[in-house]
């Protein structure tokens, strides 16, 4: 994995100013992916958006670690669902 694509969990973290048990959280929860090379953590950006989703449900409308995950799951099946819509809408125009 490219080191450039990711960002590390400290500097991350004071970003944004969270606790890393929060991140710690989520990880059990299987919600976010942190990557570990030399013995440091970090994260994709590719993950940044889903992440600042989560911290937002979780600090602004105050929505436990179970409120999340049903939310994240919910959320990925309305975009699988939508990209099969887009499918179906691109065949029967074809």
């Amino acid at each position: 994995m490219e080191a450039e694509n990711l960002l590390a969990l400290p500097q991350f973290c004071q970003l944004y100013q969270i606790e890393y048990t929060f991140i710690d959280s989520l990880q059990a929860y299987g919600l976010i992916e942190i990557v570990t090379l030399n013995e440091e953590q970090y994260i994709h950006h590719d993950h940044l958006k889903q992440l600042e989703k989560i911290i937002r449900l979780h600090y602004d409308l105050e929505i436990n670690m179970e409120g999340i995950d049903v939310i994240a799951h919910l959320l990925q099946r309305m975009d699988e669902i939508e990209g099969e819509l887009r499918l179906l809408k691109n065949k029967h125009l074809s």
